[in-house]
């Protein structure tokens, strides 16, 4: 028999559920993977409203005994002695069961079109690709770090003023020049060996054929010698580092990092690492992330008026040189 509380936080989760599909830019996050990747990666973070009707109290507590276990737990901490820490931790912890021997799940990049129709003023699309090695590959991971505020975006209005990232190539090419796009920004979603690097974007049906293919365009971009220049990487570069010490000005950041780069790596890297390889990047090695990334297959998620979205054979179509 379920406990009562379990009772309440399925409520809540089916609430939760029912927000995503109510929630363009969180709903199309969460279907990407779905459409980008076969196996483990294409499993939903949140639980189909069919899944919620079976789960029970031994389905809970079996799922917690494989996979809540001392093998798989960083305690991590920041601004804290380490004996002290360690005096708290230790009869808290030393008693957590040791796991059993578990294969770590496949997942396969395949790329893939995913599309919602749903009653909206605009449409919504995520395009994406693979980030090939995840952040195991620190310096491939590093590079995308880069990019990612080089392109970056940002929506037509936002808290203080139209748009963020003023000087990124997005803001400068896109928002400033087509009135009707609502949003369009870089992002990413990374994990230790695989990940999707892509452009989020937000306008009106009747301009969202275009919209797309603005979208691929702008990412042969950076694929194109020649087309960044030395100052625009110069000034992504400090930017991201600008903002990588700021986060780390943070206690709650801190740990949160010592925590990630413990589970990924099995040590913390000096920040110094990090920021040197920023340092090194070179014009080339953006352009050659780029081509890289963009010789994989994409992968298309869309929400709203999504008939006038451009075929996904002629997106891949547009890529066609990179393969």
């Amino acid at each position: 028999m379920m406990h009562q509380a379990a009772y309440g936080w399925l409520a809540l989760t089916r609430e939760e559920v029912h927000g995503v599909q109510k929630n363009p830019e969180k709903f199309l996050q969460e279907v990407l993977n779905l459409a980008g990747y076969e196996g483990a990666l294409a499993n939903p973070l949140i639980a189909p409203e069919e899944a919620l009707e079976i789960i029970n109290a031994d389905i809970i507590r079996k799922f917690y005994h494989e996979n809540f276990t001392a093998d798989r737990v960083v305690l991590a901490a920041s601004g804290v002695d380490h004996q002290q820490l360690l005096d708290v931790a230790e009869p808290l912890l030393s008693d957590w069961h040791k796991g059993s021997p578990m294969e770590t799940p496949k997942s396969t990049y395949t790329g893939g079109d995913f599309r919602y129709k749903a009653e909206s003023d605009m449409t919504h699309v995520a395009l994406a690709f693979e980030v090939p090695g995840g952040w195991l590959k620190e310096r491939e991971a590093t590079i995308m770090t880069v990019i990612q505020t080089l392109m970056g975006g940002g929506g037509s209005f936002s808290s203080g003023g139209p748009g963020k990232g003023m000087h990124s190539r997005l803001y400068l090419r896109v928002l400033t020049k087509y009135h009707g796009v609502q949003s369009f920004s870089a992002f990413s979603n990374v994990y230790d060996n695989t990940g999707l690097f892509g452009i989020y974007l937000t306008t009106p049906p009747d301009f969202v054929s275009k919209a797309v293919v603005i979208a691929v365009q702008e990412l042969i971009a950076i694929a194109t010698p020649g087309q960044v220049t030395e100052v625009e990487l110069t000034r992504a570069k400090n930017s991201t580092i600008s903002s990588v010490l700021m986060n780390l000005e943070s206690r709650v950041i801190v740990a949160e990092d010592i925590g990630r780069q413990l589970l990924t790596y099995g040590s913390r890297k000096p920040i110094d690492h990090f920021l040197q390889c920023m340092e090194e990047l070179t014009l080339d090695d953006v352009t050659a992330f780029a081509k890289m990334m963009l010789s994989s297959q994409p992968t298309m998620a869309s929400y709203g008026d999504v008939n006038k979205v451009p075929p996904y054979e002629f997106i891949s179509m547009l890529l066609q040189r990179f393969r």
